[in-house]
């Protein structure tokens, strides 16, 4: 779990959740530009995304649209990231995304929350950040909240909620995700 210090918070009325607002205008007119293009269309899907994080994607990032955010400019990706279709990144807290991630369809990866606290819910926005290191596959409709790392070579199952971080080489799933079992690492191809 992130400590403190790692924990972004932002109230409501304030000039940060003004520019907090401005970034989501911003990624939503660039997502909306993303999304009207398709599969061959990479070039200028890397672009967009390119814009829409303020720093150049490698050549092999490939994303199929749509794709959606809140923000983007907290997102980190390596090279030969696959992102697929339907997926959503709010990276308020900040997201790496390391080398050779497999993302699939219907991923949600969300580093916002809100208090539990009914009162602060509408006056308080929290970022957790959320590590995805090298080689990792996170299959379909799996859900990753703020605040956990998942650990190289390991594998989230298809529909799985993944609250707690995940050690590397493990395959987790479930809602919440647990760890399943271990993964044979061998050599890469």
């Amino acid at each position: 779990m992130p400590n403190e210090a790692s924990i972004k918070t932002i109230r409501s009325k304030t000039p940060e959740s003004a520019a907090m607002v401005d970034n989501a205008r911003r990624a939503m007119a660039i997502t909306a530009a993303l999304n009207r293009l398709t599969f061959n269309d990479a070039d200028e899907v890397r672009a967009l995304f390119s814009e829409l994080i303020g720093k150049k994607v490698d050549d092999s990032f490939l994303l199929i649209p749509p794709f959606y955010t809140a923000g983007g400019e907290e997102i980190r990706v390596g090279h030969n990231v696959f992102v697929n279709q339907n997926c959503t990144f709010y990276d308020l807290g900040g997201l790496d995304i390391a080398d050779d991630v497999m993302i699939g369809p219907n991923v949600n990866i969300i580093t916002t929350s809100h208090p539990l606290d009914p009162s602060q819910r509408r006056a308080t926005t929290l970022g957790k950040p959320i590590v995805i290191e090298r080689n990792v596959w996170i299959a379909a409709g799996a859900t990753i909240i703020g605040g956990v790392t998942i650990g190289e070579n390991s594998v989230v199952a298809a529909g799985s909620v993944v609250t707690k971080s995940v050690p590397p080489n493990t395959l987790a799933g479930g809602n919440p995700a647990r760890i399943i079992r271990s993964i044979a690492c061998g050599a890469r191809s």
